[in-house]
């Protein structure tokens, strides 16, 4: 993007030039037709950077993740639109920031993967990877919305075996269970919930 960007520069440079210097006043006929078409390149490229929207968590690579998880051993995955749910029924984004803190204060490192409607459901509007962040007090690359149409449990079962991470969620991923047959093994899915107005999570197996 930063090639049509010193192009429009220039071209608009140009541009004033044939207007403040009558003698060039010629350039005008080569240097308004670039700033155009610069123009419309770099607003394509902000288009297509805006629509790039699923992108995977960014926890580190294959080839990086064995020095850096001595580190921080401890990464696990919330399934956001399954949380947001446990407290009363109604789903709230508190929910969420109480699990993203509660397993912080734990030594977890939290990612979190939304479906694509989280936003709407929780603020009234659509909310991409780093609204969802703010409003969770993580950063962007901790936080992931799947694209409208993409089911998250995909998204998020492949973040979970990539990290060889724990999931939270009460979600069973029955559909899933033959592609992730870890999935079955005790405490790969953490349960929790709320008891008389307190979180609890099911970390029995998760250290």
């Amino acid at each position: 993007m930063i090639v049509p960007v010193l192009l429009f520069i220039l071209s608009l440079a140009g541009v004033g030039v044939a207007v403040a210097l009558p003698g060039l006043s010629d350039l005008i006929l080569l240097a308004a037709p670039c700033a155009v078409a610069s123009f419309i390149l770099v607003l394509r490229a902000f288009l297509t950077r805006e629509k790039t929207g699923q992108r995977q968590l960014q926890w580190p690579s294959r080839q990086s993740r064995l020095p850096i998880r001595r580190l921080k051993p401890n990464h696990i995955v919330i399934d956001g639109s399954n949380v947001m749910h446990w407290k009363d029924g109604t789903p709230q984004i508190e929910t969420v920031r109480d699990v993203v803190q509660y397993l912080k204060a734990r030594g977890f490192t939290p990612g979190v993967v939304f479906d694509a409607n989280a936003g709407h459901i929780l603020t009234g509007r659509y909310q991409h990877h780093g609204g969802m962040g703010k409003l969770l007090g993580l950063p962007e690359d901790r936080v992931m919305v799947v694209d409208k149409g993409t089911p998250a449990d995909p998204t998020i079962l492949a973040a979970a075996r990539d990290l060889g991470a724990k999931i939270v969620t009460n979600d069973r991923y029955k559909d899933w269970v033959e592609s992730h047959p870890e999935t079955r093994e005790p405490g790969h899915l953490i349960k929790g919930n709320y008891r008389d107005g307190t979180l609890w999570l099911d970390l029995a197996d998760a250290g």
